[in-house]
Formats: C-alpha cells, sequence, structure tokens
C-alpha cells in the first residue's frame, strides 16, 4: 500500500469516526410510550412521565377547546384533519390543552412528539421515522416564533405544504405562539402597499410571513381573560387542590387579586400558581381582611 492510498484510508476512518458522533443515533424509542422528545444528538427521546392534563381543567376557552377536540377527533379515527395553530395571550392554556388531547386520545392510539423551535431542520427525518407506524402522531412545537433573519422557518413550510412527498396521514403538526403569523411584524411593512386594479397588495415581505401561518389549516385564538374568568380559573384549582375556601370569601378574593396586579396579568398560569400557593397555606399564615 502507497503513501497516497494510507492516507485515503485514515480520510476514510476520520470520516466514519466524524458520523458517529455527530449523526444520530438510531436506537429504537420505546414505542410503548405516548409522548416523545426530538433531540438531535439522541433522536426520538421516550418521555416515560408525560405531563397529564386533563380537558376538564382548561377552562374560559370553550370554543378553541371544542374546535381543537373536534379537529384531533378526526385525526385518531383515520379521518381528514388539519394542521393547528394555537396563537395568542400567554398563560391561557394553549400548550395545556394539547397536553389534554393527548392524555384524552392516547388510548384511541394518539402519540405526541415535542420538537424545539430550532430542531424543525429535522421534521423531515422525524417524519419518515413515524410514517409507517400504527399510531397517529401529533408533532407538537410550543412557543413558536421566529426572528426576522431566522431561515428555519422554510423548513416547516415545506412539511405542512409545500414539499413534493405526500403529507403522511398518521402526522399532523400542533403549534403554539404568541404570534399569529409566526414571525415580526414591522409598521413599515404594513405602511409599503400598492394598489392593482383597485386592489390592495402586501409587500412581499408580508406575504412571506402570511404565507407559513395560513399553511395551518385551523386557526385558534386565545384572548386575555376577564377578573370574573381569572377567578374562576382560581375556584377551579382551590377545589382541585383541597382548599377549603374559594373566591367567594373575600379575603381569598382579594388575595387573588392582589397576586394577579403583581405578575401584571389574569392568566390561566397565574391562576393555578395562586391557588397552588394559598392551599398550601396554614390557615394561621393566609392574609385576613
Amino acid at each position: 500500500m502507497n503513501q497516497t492510498e494510507q492516507l485515503l484510508e485514515r480520510a476514510q476512518q476520520l470520516i466514519e469516526r466524524l458520523e458517529e458522533v455527530f449523526s444520530p443515533r438510531s436506537q429504537e424509542p420505546d414505542w410503548d410510550c405516548i409522548a416523545f422528545r426530538w433531540q438531535r444528538d439522541k433522536g426520538l427521546q421516550s418521555i416515560s412521565r408525560p405531563h397529564k392534563v386533563r380537558l376538564d381543567d382548561i377552562l374560559c376557552a370553550d370554543q378553541a377547546k371544542a374546535e381543537i377536540t373536534r379537529n384531533t377527533r378526526q385525526f385518531v379515527e383515520g379521518r381528514s384533519a388539519n394542521n393547528a395553530l394555537l396563537w395568542g395571550s400567554r398563560g391561557t392554556g394553549k400548550s395545556s390543552l394539547i397536553k389534554a388531547l393527548l392524555n384524552e386520545f392516547a388510548d384511541q392510539g394518539l402519540r405526541l412528539i415535542e420538537v424545539e423551535r430550532h430542531d424543525l431542520i429535522d421534521l423531515t427525518s422525524i417524519v419518515e421515522l413515524v410514517q409507517d407506524r400504527p399510531e397517529r402522531f401529533l408533532i407538537y412545537c410550543d412557543d413558536l416564533s421566529f426572528e426576522a433573519d431566522d431561515a428555519s422557518y422554510k423548513s416547516l413550510k415545506a412539511v405542512l405544504d409545500g414539499s413534493i412527498s405526500a403529507p403522511p396521514e398518521n402526522v399532523l403538526i400542533y403549534a403554539t405562539s404568541n404570534r399569529r403569523h409566526l414571525l415580526p411584524e414591522f409598521k413599515s411593512e404594513n405602511q409599503d402597499v400598492h394598489v392593482v386594479e383597485g386592489e390592495i397588495h402586501q409587500n412581499e415581505s408580508v406575504e412571506e410571513k402570511i404565507s407559513l401561518s395560513e399553511r395551518f389549516g385551523l386557526w385558534l385564538s386565545f384572548y386575555p381573560f376577564t377578573q370574573d374568568q381569572y377567578l374562576s380559573i382560581v375556584d377551579h384549582w382551590l377545589a382541585e387542590l383541597g382548599a377549603e375556601k374559594s373566591s367567594a370569601d373575600e379575603a381569598t378574593r382579594l388575595e387573588a387579586l392582589r397576586f394577579a396586579l403583581k405578575r401584571g396579568s389574569r392568566s390561566g398560569r397565574v391562576a393555578l400558581q395562586f391557588a397552588r400557593d394559598w392551599a398550601g397555606r396554614r390557615p394561621e399564615e393566609r392574609p385576613t381582611e
């Protein structure tokens, strides 16, 4: 073996070692689990203790809950269904609702795969991994948004609707976001419009942003809660946690409102946090009127 052949052999060995280091491990997931998390360096990882939420725990979002439940039921029953974007105010139950759907339909074959935004470039690999499985998979992207110079959203666009490959029947994408169009929107973009034969046309940057979100066939909006809605959620969680009093008690009501005021939000998340704090206190530790 001459020197050139030796160098080529060593180079090949080095390439193989690098592939072992940087390629996702091909270990078979535990398909008996109902929830998974995608990690680029490890592949599809089983979650042994998923966060279980009941649909009855999602309050003050009845219309959105009914729509997403109907869409998911269609999906698990093998009927046509849409990818879904749940967008709106923080702490209003978007993520919890998707977790509740898993809890509701897991015994009918529904499975959940959590994917971080920066791993969306692997969506095609994830789909190829599960497309021949008998289960129905929701690919779940929480708090999804992209910066103006982030091109990774194009991978999501391709999987949603735009790839040459036919979308698999056993995969849907459910995403939550605080942004309706997932990308930042600027005042200058909305001012830069032009009129063609009496019709208003947005500029190319606006069209690009809208084209991503409109590939979700189901849009569900979540709005800030009123004070009464916030207190009703407080009551629900106080009852669930075994607290003796509800917001009908004036001291409890005032403390719940103070708790929300300190955080600048009357969200469902804040209501649960208050209920945990209040229910966990001894009676003598609770403020009186």
